[in-house]
């Protein structure tokens, strides 16, 4: 039986979630597969990691402008620069303990979904130490420069123009395969829209819109789901609070108030159910929150991207036509009033949005991994 290692970073949900999505994929696999999925952080010092993940979130959140401007230097900066080898030096130092649990797991291949363990297995393979074949997944539809690693056995990325770009840095193109974003198994699964509705109350003959709070939260959308009840249309909302109690329970007296028409929903296992019961997703367009949309044919208004990936992320779906993007909730109102008056115009949405889903991306990384270790 083959050990594949996985390695992700809870610096936001996408890389975990994609590693978890090739897990499952090991779990189903025919040959037998033991796939064990690591947090880097879960082997690093409170300090390192309330500096690397905590302080990501709060920078997303509270000082996108700042983001924004180091998201742009850090894709610009030459690796031999200063401040980048003081950086992987500050990395390995914080992250001994990983390479020794890497060491004992013993796997035959690692798989990264992060590039922070990427990097540090870069080091180790360039010193000559022994390390199993390491391989990379891009978890957004777009490539910062810090994906790019030496020494590593291959990538796999969203989309061709992802590919494209590797290869342009340098990447060999026989060592880039296009896979599309890992996600769960359950969103290659044909669903049956009615036998979900009927699950969660909703009615299957109406337009239903989904609300989605996003992987590191987003506030207000109680206000959101207010202000799309107040107008006219005979649509439905389900609004996902996630793990936010307080919104939850926000939504919920709210749904008091238009009964039939608002169903709050808190973090859930299923949202491929509620996917499949919804004619349009609102949401940030966080990378592995797209792919699932893609893999379910649904298509989106995209809002409130982390600028950086997210806003690559949004530019990427607007130009394949499988979604719109609007600034403010103002826009958001405006473009689902919009699109209620226009029906052809969702089903193009709808259309475009079908054709990008790659929804056995983990059962292709997974499987190429396995050919070659």
């Amino acid at each position: 039986m083959k050990k594949i290692l996985l390695l992700s970073v809870s610096a936001g949900a996408g890389h975990t979630r994609a590693a978890e999505a090739i897990r499952a994929y090991a779990e189903q696999h025919p040959a037998g597969v033991e796939a064990v999925h690591l947090d880097v952080m879960d082997f690093v010092s409170a300090g390192f990691r309330k500096l690397y993940a905590d302080q990501y979130i709060k920078l997303v959140n509270d000082h996108p402008e700042l983001w924004s401007y180091l998201y742009r230097k850090t894709n610009e900066a030459s690796p031999e620069k200063t401040s980048q080898k003081l950086r992987r030096a500050i990395e390995r130092l914080s992250c001994r303990a990983l390479l020794a649990e890497v060491r004992r797991q013993n796997p035959d291949a690692i798989i990264c979904t992060h590039f922070l363990p990427a990097e540090l297995l870069s080091r180790e393979l360039r010193r000559g130490h022994p390390v199993p074949p390491v391989w990379v997944q891009v978890t957004d539809f777009d490539l910062h420069s810090l994906w790019i690693v030496p020494h590593m056995r291959g990538y796999f990325v969203a989309n061709e123009e992802i590919a494209w770009r590797a290869q342009q840095r340098g990447i060999a193109a026989d060592a880039v395969m296009v896979s599309g974003i890992p996600i769960m198994p359950a969103f290659s699964e044909k669903l049956s829209r009615s036998v979900c509705a009927e699950q969660f109350g909703l009615d299957p003959a109406r337009e239903t819109f989904l609300l989605m709070a996003g992987g590191v939260g987003l506030s207000g959308l109680e206000t959101l789901a207010a202000r799309l009840l107040a107008m006219p249309g005979d649509f439905q909302l389900i609004a996902l609070a996630g793990r936010n109690a307080a919104m939850l329970k926000a939504l919920q007296k709210l749904a008091k108030q238009h009964p039939g028409r608002l169903f709050p929903q808190g973090f859930t296992h299923q949202i491929e159910r509620l996917m499949a019961c919804s004619d349009l997703a609102i949401t940030k367009p966080g990378g592995l929150t797209t792919s699932e949309c893609l893999a379910m044919g649904l298509p989106m208004i995209v809002h409130s991207p982390i600028p950086g990936q997210e806003e690559r992320n949004a530019d990427y779906l607007l130009e394949q036509g499988a979604a719109l993007k609007a600034v403010d909730g103002d826009a958001i109102a405006y473009r689902v009033a919009a699109l209620l008056e226009t029906p052809e115009r969702l089903a193009t949405l709808r259309r475009k949005s079908g054709a990008l889903g790659r929804p056995q991306a983990g059962r292709v990384v997974l499987d190429r991994v396995l050919e070659l270790a």
